[in-house]
């Protein structure tokens, strides 16, 4: 297992990259937010070899729209992972199964060269989503055991606290599996 963690606006620009083979960025959020530390975290993650993510928090409508968002503010980069983060927004909404599936494929269509992984929670996966797909990989958010999140199905990132901060693991034998991985979209 690898160890990685994701950041946004909440955490610094530098933060700890001891012991991390990867890191994923939160990019956007919709059709106008943008995280104003982007491009300083994703510096700290490429200065220190980390293999990159970038991800877009998802909101009902306009599926197009913010898939083309996000890919215009997310670095092209071949190797570069992105994923969509379905959950319930503040607002209490959230896009429907096939928003999320129309979003994914969108993004794969833009970023023809990049693995697009989904982003969600025990309970959205086991209850909410009724189409399991999830581009080239789940992201599982399931508070347990590292590496031992309560679903059957096949996962490739497991977020397992947000406890000072959200740490993942990733299930590959070696940052160079994951790297390799990454750049065989």
């Amino acid at each position: 297992m690898l160890r990685g963690i994701d950041v946004s606006s909440y955490q610094p620009s530098s933060y700890d990259t001891d012991g991390l083979s990867f890191v994923f960025v939160k990019a956007t959020e919709g059709r106008s937010y943008t995280n104003p530390r982007l491009s300083a975290q994703t510096k700290t993650a490429r200065d220190a070899g980390l293999v990159v993510g970038f991800y877009h928090f998802l909101w009902p409508g306009n599926l197009t729209d913010q898939a083309e968002y996000f890919v215009s503010k997310a670095p092209e980069r071949r190797g570069d992972i992105l994923a969509v983060d379905w959950e319930t927004t503040g607002e209490g909404t959230r896009a429907s199964n096939s928003e999320k599936d129309r979003f994914i494929r969108k993004v794969k269509e833009l970023r023809p060269d990049n693995r697009v992984v989904l982003y969600c929670n025990r309970d959205f996966w086991l209850n909410v989503d009724t189409t399991s797909y999830a581009g080239d990989g789940l992201w599982i958010a399931d508070y347990v055991t590292a590496g031992k999140p309560r679903i059957r199905a096949e996962w490739r990132f497991h977020q397992y606290t947000d406890d000072p901060l959200d740490k993942n693991v990733a299930d590959f034998s070696s940052r160079s599996a994951l790297r390799k991985w990454a750049g065989s979209a």
